[in-house]
């Protein structure tokens, strides 16, 4: 059985500016990858409606499951729901349930649920609410799109809201093995190991330490045997 895929877009200026660090693709990545979910692109675009159209048509088109990050929130330039309505074909706006909870909340803070508080409780039609536990303001899949926050602790929350929804597939595993070699050195060994093993994933990353080239080769897959006799092929090759 093939694994379903995934893609990501982070979307924001503040990214792009280098104004803010993304953390929510690392995390997104390592929760997929537990649950057996392939991560296979992730693109970054600005806070431009036809941009967030465009990415999100293309990869909601191509892969199991489209989760975004960012531009949900109360101001201006949070156009994100807007984007993702038109690229699905749906309406938009202020849905009764979405009203209810943020109501409540201003209430409990003492705060007033102005106009563009409001804007949090636009959602598409048709979409489901994802639950915010940190600040209450959902985000909502429609269709196979997964709308969170940017915020990195609201991010995770509604991250593990949609996961325990979504069918996986097997874990992928991973093995590695340290060489004091350069990739120059093992390439031509290490890509026939590879091309023995077309299930499994095969990739080298170098580095230098203490002014010495050494090379980390790691195997992934979602079968343990073959990823177990792959890696004792490269250790008998390496080790």
């Amino acid at each position: 059985m093939t694994n379903p895929t995934a893609a990501m877009l982070v979307i924001g200026d503040e990214i792009l500016s280098g104004r803010t660090r993304d953390s929510n693709m690392h995390y997104l990545a390592n929760e997929l990858t537990r649950i057996g979910i392939a991560l296979r692109e992730v693109r970054i675009v600005a806070d431009v409606h036809v941009e967030i159209v465009a990415a999100v048509r293309a990869l909601a088109g191509q892969y199991t499951h489209l989760f975004t990050s960012g531009g949900i929130g109360p101001t201006h330039d949070d156009i994100t729901a807007d984007a993702v309505a038109e690229a699905m074909g749906a309406a938009i706006g202020h849905r009764a349930d979405a009203m209810a909870l943020l109501q409540a909340h201003y209430d409990r803070a003492g705060l007033p649920f102005n106009e563009a508080r409001q804007r949090m409780a636009r959602i598409p039609d048709g979409a489901t609410l994802i639950d915010n536990p940190v600040s209450t303001a959902p985000g909502f899949t429609i269709g196979n799109v997964h709308v969170m926050a940017g915020v990195p602790n609201i991010f995770q929350a509604m991250v593990a809201s949609v996961l325990p929804k979504l069918t996986g597939g097997p874990p992928l595993l991973s093995q590695s093995l340290r060489v004091n070699r350069g990739e120059g050195e093992i390439a031509t060994e290490f890509g026939a190991l590879a091309a023995e093993f077309p299930d499994l994933s095969m990739g080298s990353y170098p580095f230098i330490q203490n002014g010495a080239h050494g090379t980390n080769l790691v195997i992934r897959g979602t079968d343990a045997v073959q990823v177990d006799l792959a890696m004792q092929r490269l250790q008998r090759l390496f080790g």
